[in-house]
């Protein structure tokens, strides 16, 4: 991670090394809180953040699953947002914001401790490598499941619920591979670590629906409808792990990850296709704003300079 200028923290701009909470903060020993991960991209027009009120609504619900009230509106944090973007000067950014409780008490209930909110950003590349945006990655079925829907709310973006895709990640790293992908407890694909899946076969777009205990991932959702503009029919539904072995093509998606091909998956070579890549491109194109048919995915940050 790239230290930059400023952490926007309760509502002030402080100094990055200065964005400090107690060791006895709640969140930090019971993983009560939610967060975003958020891109800002370097556009013709300058800086656009992709989707960024979409991602403070699901922080918003994040919290709300999680009884933990934010003292701030959307409006608020995006307009925070746009201000940390502005004081760091990134063109191009990962934006993190975080709630958490506090320090306050430390039972294990939460009731009548503070929550802190805190964005951050920092320049960051592709989070699976760009050799991985290009020819794909190697993933491997977890021996961790995915936390059933009815254990913890899987469509709040809590900090505690990482702890499944850490220990899933961490497995499949030391085994040799890029990624992990974690099946639900009846044996059904599931997600990676911190990623949606999608598997291509005989031209159409198949990904696991919310009964899989997913996350319902942002880029998720945009890469459904860029894949029906192109013209391609996606269907939400369960898939077992032959889908994945027998697919003509897979990729995950991620904030983070973006569109990244899934070439191999237990040693079981998939390959990169041209739907993947076609999609892959669209998405980016967009992100980019270099594509108007989805522009109103762009919330602009900084407006480009004026030519000379």
């Amino acid at each position: 991670m790239r230290q930059t200028e400023k952490i926007w923290m309760n509502g002030e701009l402080v100094d990055w090394n200065d964005a400090r909470i107690h060791v006895g903060a709640h969140g930090l020993h019971y993983g009560s809180g939610v967060f975003e991960g958020i891109r800002a991209y370097e556009t013709p027009k300058g800086t656009a953040v992709f989707r960024l009120t979409d991602h403070l609504k699901r922080l918003d619900n994040s919290a709300r699953l999680l009884y933990m009230e934010l003292g701030y509106t959307v409006a608020d944090l995006r307009e925070a947002c746009h201000g940390l973007i502005a004081a760091n000067g990134l063109p191009e950014c990962y934006l993190r914001p975080i709630a958490f409780f506090g320090y306050g008490e430390l039972g294990v209930s939460a009731v009548g401790n503070p929550v802190d909110v805190v964005i951050m950003s920092w320049p960051w590349g592709a989070y699976l490598g760009e050799d991985g945006l290009k020819n794909g990655i190697r993933a491997k079925i977890s021996s961790w499941q995915r936390v059933g829907p009815n254990v913890i709310p899987h469509a709040s973006k809590a900090t505690g619920v990482y702890v499944n895709s850490m220990l899933a990640v961490t497995e499949a790293n030391r085994a040799g591979y890029d990624e992990a992908i974690l099946l639900t407890a009846d044996g059904f694909i599931a997600d990676g670590s911190g990623e949606n899946v999608f598997v291509v076969k005989d031209g159409e777009i198949f990904t696991p629906d919310l009964s899989a205990s997913i996350l319902p991932g942002i880029t998720r959702d945009t890469v459904i409808q860029i894949a029906q503009d192109l013209g391609y029919t996606v269907h939400e539904k369960q898939l077992i792990r032959s889908d994945l072995m027998l697919a003509d093509e897979a990729f995950m998606t991620g904030t983070a990850a973006e569109v990244t091909p899934l070439r191999a998956v237990d040693d079981v070579e998939i390959g990169v296709g041209p739907i993947t890549l076609e999609v892959q491109e669209a998405y980016l194109d967009t992100a980019r704003g270099r594509s108007e048919r989805w522009a109103q995915w762009l919330e602009y940050a900084t407006a480009a300079p004026a030519e000379a």
